[in-house]
Parts: structure tokens; C-alpha cells; sequence
């Protein structure tokens, strides 16, 4: 329902925008369908987003090289499946899977639903902390999962995709039609420019979201 609603009033946004600006006249008369576009953006942006959050956890064990712990092999192991079960239980989710990389101190959380996550640890971690400093580190992890963080951010995602990727396409379609004065379809202007455009505001949003 969430992203239903955010779908819609982001689209509505973006039109009333236009139109208020007079960009949607100006779009339409130079040929470049709006509404198309709009579709375009939504369609691309919520979808790219939904599609990374539902391929969060296998991309996430093969980036990170994480060893799932199915089977405990020592009793450090078994205490921190242990210690997850036990904090699952309380928040009231399923229970994670419970993974371990290499790396320095760090962990994470990821999945795209609270009865399927994710939660992994890095050996440098477990080497450099004392049992209390790494369930309280397991137990921020589990909020995540419990509050549905990964979700938020994907939706948050989703809606810089959106932006991103109409404003591209609109000042790709400005530098081809405009500066280089291409008259018929899309030129390597547009192609060009929209994706330079789509580079630079992707990552000037990212800076402002964080």
C-alpha cells in the first residue's frame, strides 16, 4: 500500500511540477510525450528499486562473500545463532539466517521481508569485540529487520530513481532538440546527455539523501 500510495503522488508531483513550470506545454508541443515519460520514470525507478530489494539477500552473500551458518562448526558459532534466535524471538520476526564474512568490524542486516533476512558479521568483528559488544551489535541489526528499514530505504530509493530519471531524460531531450538542434527522434545527444545527466544527479541525490 506504501508504494502504491508513494507511486501515485510522486507522478503527481512531477506533473504538477511540469505544469506549473510550463515545461509540460513546452515538452508537448517539441513532441515528447509526458505522460510516457512519467510512466517511463515510475515504472523504471520503483522497479529498479523493488527489483534490488528482492535480490538484496543473494547479492548481498555474494559481494560480501558471506558463509551462511547452517550447520554450527564451533561453539562461537552456535552462540551467535543462538543469541539472533533469541532476539528474533523478542522482536517478533522469523528467525534470520545468520551469516559470516570476512572483513574489518562490521555487519549488516538485509532481506526484503522481516520473516526472510539476512543477518551477517565480519570476523573482524568477532575478534575484536567482547560477547556483550557484538549482541548489541546483532541486536541493531534485528531492529532493522523488526522495523523494516530495508523496506524504507527502498522506497526512499525508489523515489530518488524516479526524479532521477525523468529530470535526466528532460534535459537530454533539452540538449538534443534545443542546443544541438536535432529534429528527428532521439539523437546521441539525447543519449549522451541523458546519461551524464543520469550519473550526476544520481549522484548528487545519493549525497543528499545520506
Amino acid at each position: 500500500i506504501l508504494f502504491v500510495l508513494t507511486n501515485v503522488l510522486v507522478v503527481a508531483v512531477l506533473g504538477i511540477v511540469a505544469s506549473l513550470l510550463g515545461v509540460n506545454r513546452y515538452l508537448t508541443s517539441s513532441g515528447l510525450n509526458l505522460g510516457a515519460l512519467l510512466g517511463f520514470a515510475l515504472v523504471m525507478g520503483f522497479g529498479g528499486a523493488i527489483i534490488s530489494l528482492l535480490i538484496s539477500k543473494p547479492m548481498a552473500k555474494w559481494t560480501s562473500g558471506v558463509r551462511v551458518i547452517d550447520q554450527p562448526q564451533n561453539a562461537d558459532e552456535a552462540w551467535i545463532v543462538d543469541t539472533v534466535r533469541k532476539l528474533a524471538d523478542k522482536a517478533g520476526i522469523g528467525m534470520p539466517e545468520v551469516g559470516i564474512f570476512e572483513g574489518d568490524p562490521n555487519a549488516f542486516a538485509t532481506g526484503a521481508f522481516r520473516n526472510d533476512a539476512m543477518v551477517a558479521v565480519s570476523t573482524g568483528l568477532l575478534d575484536s569485540m567482547t560477547e556483550e559488544e557484538v549482541t548489541a551489535v546483532l541486536a541493531h541489526e534485528v531492529a532493522h529487520v523488526a522495523n523494516g528499514d530495508m523496506v524504507t530505504l527502498t522506497l526512499i530509493q525508489g523515489v530518488v530513481n524516479t526524479f532521477v530519471i525523468f529530470i535526466s531524460r528532460v534535459v537530454g531531450y533539452f540538449v538534443d532538440r534545443v542546443v544541438l538542434k536535432n529534429e528527428e527522434g532521439h539523437g546521441m545527444g539525447f543519449f549522451i546527455t541523458t546519461i551524464v545527466a543520469q550519473i550526476v544527479f544520481g549522484i548528487l541525490a545519493s549525497v543528499i539523501v545520506m
